[in-house]
Parts: structure tokens; C-alpha cells; sequence
């Protein structure tokens, strides 16, 4: 079987522009390709994971990638699948988050001689003289055909701005730098990028003459359409200071049935053979199973061995009867909480972030998902007390403990 094969076995396809050239490229480690990367947050999540395990698995065949920062581009801000235009940036915020990307990548792609490039596009588009610019690339963009791309249409009846419409050009202008300084043949992205991508390959067979190809990846959606990588809390971060080994372990612990064979396919490095034979026979318990083994190999890419183990065990003392594991995530909850020794439940579940709101904790319990220590809690007005350490179960699948210091 051959690495294009595999791909598209693994349902990680969309769209090419050349099936046929693209497959002999990554088959025989002849690409050189890249995937940009806006630097808007301090970390990656789960939204880039599938974009850093295609590029693991690319580099294992030979093929070189390159991560492209958006250095440049996030101070304009990409309007594909927003409906608002998005914040706006500082410089220093842009440092920082580069900063921040490089390390996680590290995990996932080699960087060195003749291996990974990280390569930021602040070096090329931020210096450019705008008339030069325009009489260099704008010629080649028609507005007509730039309007009918989705990721603008999406927008035009909210507004789009000036600013976000130069985002196909830049990111275009992007890979014929990429062609030119390190012979980039391939780009790779998101599904929602297409439009974008077609506009690099065109500018470089206007400009240089020479064909580029681009392959868009399946965007990772859950079996009700909707992006996953999201919780109450916000996005699934790769930070382990933003998202915890534990929280990101019980985040695919707890996906779906209907989803968990397709994110072991997508996302882990499980030999397919291995995920097909479990799709046979999957039913009960066996759902379980294939969740843990999900969990545990997507935290390992991202967390180590170490953080993988310990979030194993602790999901598994926690599933076997509402144990207590030393790595449960524990929010510690100062003295000047409590009023004689006791807290408001909708204060402990806001302080250890199970509720965003008191509102939405009183929900909660009226609903009757929250329990302390195995007491199901069906007073909002309910005071805790807390000798040493309590543990909070919400809704079935999570629970959490809260020490008094």
C-alpha cells in the first residue's frame, strides 16, 4: 500500500488539484510542500492536529514539509468560515504566539539541515512596497473570480472588509515565494482553504510558467457536521497549561460512537489494517475500547508517554466507580471562599470552571448532572463543605477535585 493510498483510505483526502502527479510526488518523498499556520492564539489545537500528523507522516516517507507562520497574514486575518471579521493583533502578540507554535511543533515534525523548515511570512510580505505589490501580483487576480470563492461569499452579506479580501492574494503570494526560494511543489490545507490554495497555483504557473499542486485535508467534523475540538470551556488547546493531558485525554475518551472510528483513522497512526479489522465487530463495549485507545495514542503524540499513562489511569480509577487518581484535575480553593467552612455549590462549580455562569450551574443541577462525593446535588442553594478535598461528577463522564488550602 502506498502512502497516498493510505491516505485516502483513512478518509484524510478532499480535494486535488492533480491526483495522479501529487500521488508520485508524496509516494516516492518528492515533495517539498508546506502548511501555513496564523499565529492568533499562544498554541496550536485540535483544529491544526490533523495538519501536524499529515506532515509527521509525510516527512516518515521522505517528503519534506514546511510549516509556514503567518506572521504577516494574522495581521490581516483570514475570513474563511468566520462571519466576523477577526481580532485584531498586535505585533508583539504575533512574536509571542510564533514563539509558542514552534515548540509544539517540534513534537510532531524533525526541524534541520535538509529536514522541517519553519519559515515565517512576516520575512517577505511585511517589507513589500504596497504599489510594487500590486503591479507584481495584483494583475493576476480577477475580482470576479475572487468573489465567487466561498470563503468570501460567506461573508458579503455581513460585510467584508478591505483588509480580509487581500488574504487570498497574500496567502497565494505565499507559495510562490515558497516555489521560488526552496522549491515548494505542494501546498496542503484545510477544506475551507481550496479556494485560497487554487489562487497559489495559479500565480505561479501565470508568473513562473511552472505547475504547483495543492490537496486539501478532510476538515474534522463530528457526525453532526460541527467542528470538533470544542467544549464549554472553548477550544481543545495542545498547551498543557490551557487544556490539561487529563482534560484532553477525557476529551476523546468521551467522543462519540459514531465518531471514534473515523478519528482513529484520521488522526492517530494505528496501522489502518488494525482500525478496519475493529470496525467489523464494533458494538458495546467495544466502542469503549477503541475511545481509550483513541485518547491514549493522540495524547501521547501530543503530551509523552508519561502524561498519556497517567491520564489512562486516572480515567480508568474515575470509569471504574468514581475514584479518586492523583492526576483528576483538582482546582484548589482558597480560605477566603469559604463562610463557616462552607461554599455555595454554585460558587465551587464556577471557581473550578464545571460552570461558566452561576446561571448555567443552576442548570446544571436542576437538571440533576452535578453530584459531591456521590451525593446528587438538587439545591442550587446548596452549601458544601469541604474538610480536605471533595470530588464533583457532572453528567456521567466528568469529574473533578476540589481541595481546600
Amino acid at each position: 500500500m502506498t502512502l497516498y493510498e493510505e491516505l485516502v483510505r483513512r478518509g484524510l483526502i478532499a480535494q486535488t488539484t492533480n491526483e495522479k502527479e501529487i500521488s508520485e510526488l508524496i509516494n516516492n518523498g518528492k515533495a517539498t510542500f508546506y502548511i501555513g499556520f496564523d499565529p492568533t492564539a499562544d498554541s496550536l489545537h485540535v483544529g491544526h492536529f490533523m495538519a501536524l500528523c499529515l506532515m509527521k507522516r509525510l516527512q516518515q516517507n521522505g517528503n519534506r514539509p514546511i510549516a509556514l507562520i503567518g506572521g504577516a497574514t494574522a495581521l490581516i486575518g483570514d475570513p474563511s468560515g468566520k462571519t466576523d471579521m477577526r481580532k485584531m493583533l498586535t505585533i508583539d502578540d504575533i512574536n509571542h504566539n510564533v514563539e509558542c507554535f514552534k515548540k509544539q511543533m517540534a513534537r510532531f515534525i524533525e526541524f534541520g539541515e535538509d529536514k522541517a523548515l519553519l519559515v515565517n511570512n512576516a520575512d517577505w510580505l511585511c517589507g513589500k512596497n504596497y504599489i510594487d505589490f500590486l503591479r507584481e501580483v495584483g494583475a493576476h487576480f480577477s475580482v470576479n473570480r475572487m468573489l465567487t470563492a466561498e470563503c468570501y461569499k460567506q461573508r458579503m452579506e455581513k460585510g467584508l472588509t478591505f483588509l480580509e479580501f487581500n488574504y487570498m492574494i497574500m496567502q497565494s503570494y505565499d507559495f510562490l515565494e515558497l516555489f521560488t526560494r526552496y522549491n515548494c511543489n505542494l501546498e496542503f490545507g484545510g477544506d475551507d482553504q481550496w479556494s485560497n490554495m487554487l489562487g497559489g497555483t495559479e500565480l505561479i504557473r501565470r508568473k513562473l510558467g511552472k505547475d504547483a499542486h495543492a490537496m486539501t485535508i478532510t476538515l474534522l467534523l463530528n457526525s453532526e457536521g460541527k467542528k470538533m475540538g470544542k467544549t464549554e470551556k472553548g477550544a481543545v488547546w495542545l498547551d498543557a497549561a490551557k487544556t490539561t493531558p487529563y482534560e484532553f485525554f477525557q476529551y476523546w475518551r468521551n467522543v462519540s460512537d459514531a465518531d471514534v472510528i473515523k478519528c482513529l483513522k484520521m488522526l492517530t497512526f494505528v496501522p489502518i489494517e488494525e482500525i478496519e479489522e475493529m470496525e467489523k465487530t464494533m458494538e458495546g463495549a467495544q466502542f469503549n475500547k477503541a475511545k481509550e485507545l483513541l485518547a491514549f495514542e493522540l495524547t501521547k503524540l501530543v503530551h509523552g508517554d508519561e502524561e498519556a499513562d497517567k491520564a489512562l489511569n486516572a480515567a480508568r480509577a474515575v470509569f471504574a466507580g468514581g475514584g479518586v487518581d492523583e492526576n483528576m484535575p483538582t482546582t484548589e480553593i482558597g480560605a477566603d471562599s469559604f463562610e463557616d467552612g462552607k461554599i455555595g455549590i454554585l460558587d465551587l462549580l464556577t471557581i473550578c470552571k464545571l460552570a461558566p455562569t452561576r446561571g448555567e450551574g443552576k442548570r446544571l443541577i436542576q437538571q440533576g448532572g452535578i453530584s459531591v462525593d456521590d451525593v446528587k446535588i438538587t439545591d442550587p442553594f446548596a452549601q458544601i463543605e469541604i474538610a480536605d478535598s471533595v470530588i464533583i461528577k457532572k453528567g456521567k463522564k466528568v469529574f473533578h477535585k476540589a481541595q481546600r488550602v
